[in-house]
């Protein structure tokens, strides 16, 4: 039987949290937890730090309004867009945005792990793995049985961890921006 709309409302109470406590196999480098408001100034340098890693910076950047928008999303209970941050004592050191979507092969949602970026000093300590095993978590918990995303061919270090947590399943990704 198929779900009806309230399965997928689109609203952030169709979707449970899992815990915020580190994961337990992991080392105990980072707690990873959902984004909070006073994370603005912290998550920044990190959201920075990815975008210029894709090569928007300087005149690339992405506009001012796009970044606000995005941080707006995690917080508006309309949006099923997410953000969690990986903490290591008092500093900020990963983050990963996730959403929810339908999709035409599955019934139940699907999720999109869109950004994961760890502070360059961190790298190889185990927190990238951390942020992608608690959007299993998160996932799981709302019920969703796929999450994928996409990293550049180029992006050795990322694959590296991508081939250990997930399948490469040979897919390659257009766009047109209109």
């Amino acid at each position: 039987m198929a779900p009806g709309p309230a399965v997928f409302s689109g609203s952030r109470a169709a979707f449970p949290s899992a815990s915020s406590s580190p994961n337990p196999a992991m080392p105990d480098s980072a707690t990873v937890r959902s984004v909070q408001h006073d994370d603005l100034p912290a998550w920044l340098p990190l959201w920075e730090g990815y975008n210029a890693f894709y090569g928007r910076q300087g005149a690339t950047a992405l506009p001012a309004a796009v970044t606000q928008t995005t941080w707006g999303r995690f917080f508006d209970p309309a949006e099923p867009v997410f953000g969690l941050v990986a903490q290591a004592g008092s500093s900020l050191v990963g983050l990963a945005h996730y959403l929810f979507h339908r999709s035409t092969t599955r019934v139940e949602p699907t999720c999109y792990l869109q950004d994961l970026f760890t502070a360059p000093a961190v790298r190889g300590q185990g927190i990238g793995k951390q942020l992608v095993l608690e959007v299993y978590a998160r996932a799981r918990a709302a019920g969703v049985r796929r999450i994928y995303w996409q990293t550049q061919a180029s992006n050795a270090p990322g694959r590296r961890l991508y081939d250990r947590v997930a399948a490469h399943t040979g897919f390659i990704v257009y766009t047109h921006d209109l």
